[in-house]
């Protein structure tokens, strides 16, 4: 799976994901759109920690797997909802694994998977207005795409 974060606005005021599962258009899975600013933007940490710790049924591995959630922007079915609901324990322990590796990283720890969330910040840092960091699944490294350069699926 490919994850593509967009600065689409200015001064990085804004985050928006997209995730593409596969080839068509069913593949595609827009996610939300958040306020970002300086900081490295809730999702993208969110990735990168649960991609650098192996969580395969956290939220992007979840996506990966076809769960269906209302925020990210498709039709919630049956089995994108069974999904969450089988692993509704792991969604809350990948939420607050996260937050916690996140406060270390705040803290100036300096482990690996604090290592990938500055990466992290300083490519989203580096991006261009409607610059992209582009993940594939589940890496905690990105690549930043120009503008230009980026095509979809």
């Amino acid at each position: 799976m490919r994850v593509e974060f967009t600065s689409p606005s200015e001064r990085h005021r804004l985050c928006a994901w997209t995730a593409y599962r596969g080839k068509g258009e069913r593949s595609v899975v827009p996610g939300s759109v958040m306020a970002a600013g300086a900081a490295l933007p809730h999702d993208v940490g969110q990735y990168v920690v649960e991609a650098a710790i192996g969580l395969r049924a956290g939220f992007w591995g979840l996506i990966e797997r076809g769960a269906t959630f209302r925020s990210a922007g498709r039709r919630v079915t049956k089995p994108g909802r069974a999904l969450i609901v089988a692993h509704r324990g792991e969604l809350d322990d990948a939420e607050r694994v996260a937050g916690e590796h996140l406060t270390r990283w705040h803290a100036g720890d300096s482990s690996a998977v604090s290592r990938h969330l500055a990466t992290a910040l300083e490519a989203w840092r580096s991006l261009d207005t409607g610059g992209t960091l582009v993940f594939r699944w589940p890496s905690p490294t990105g690549v930043v795409v120009p503008p230009a350069r980026m095509s979809t699926g």
